[in-house]
C-alpha cells in the first residue's frame, strides 16, 4: 500500500502541499442510489411531493455541495470548479444519482464528485422521508477520475 499523503512522518494529519504540482485538466464521476418503495418513487417522479420537485432540488443541492466540499472535508483544498453536473434519474427500485465534476488545477475533484452525490442522495431522503422513512442510501462510489500525476482510473 502506498504512503498516505495526508499523514506526515510523525503521524499527524496535514493538508498536502500542491504548490509544486502542474495545473492539469481533472475530472471525476461518482454515483449513488436511493432505494425506495414503488409508491415513493412514483411520488418523486410525479412532482407532487410536499416539498416540491425532488429531482431538481437534489440536483441543485449536489451542485452546491460540490462547491462547498473543502468546508466539509477538513483536508480538502478549495477548488475553482469549472463544471459540476448532477443527474437524478429513475432506476429499478429507486433513484440513481450521478455527478461529474471538472477543474483545471493542482489536485483532483474526486471528493467534490462524491460529496455532490452524497448530498443529492440526502436531499432525496429529506424530501421524501414523510412518505417513506425506510429508504436506503447505498452504493456511493467513485466511478472514474482523470488527470494529475496518478493518471486515469476507472472502476472495473
Amino acid at each position: 500500500m502506498s504512503k498516505l499523503t495526508h499523514i506526515d512522518e510523525t503521524g499527524r494529519a496535514h493538508m498536502v502541499d500542491v504548490s509544486g504540482k502542474a495545473v492539469t485538466s481533472r475530472e471525476a464521476t461518482a454515483e449513488g442510489f436511493v432505494r425506495m418503495d414503488a409508491a415513493t418513487l412514483a411520488l418523486a417522479l410525479s412532482g407532487d411531493a410536499k416539498k416540491g420537485d425532488v429531482r431538481a432540488t437534489a440536483e441543485i443541492a449536489g451542485i452546491m455541495a460540490a462547491k462547498k466540499t473543502s468546508d466539509l472535508i477538513p483536508l480538502c483544498h478549495p477548488l475553482a470548479l469549472s463544471k459540476v453536473e448532477v443527474r437524478v434519474a429513475p432506476a429499478d427500485g429507486g433513484l440513481a444519482v450521478t455527478a461529474r465534476v471538472k477543474t483545471a488545477g493542482q489536485t483532483g475533484v474526486e471528493m467534490e464528485a462524491l460529496t455532490a452525490v452524497s448530498v443529492a442522495c440526502l436531499t432525496i431522503y429529506d424530501m421524501l422521508k414523510a412518505a417513506d422513512k425506510g429508504m436506503t442510501i447505498e452504493t456511493v462510489r467513485l466511478l472514474t477520475k482523470s488527470g494529475g500525476k496518478s493518471g486515469d482510473w476507472a472502476r472495473a
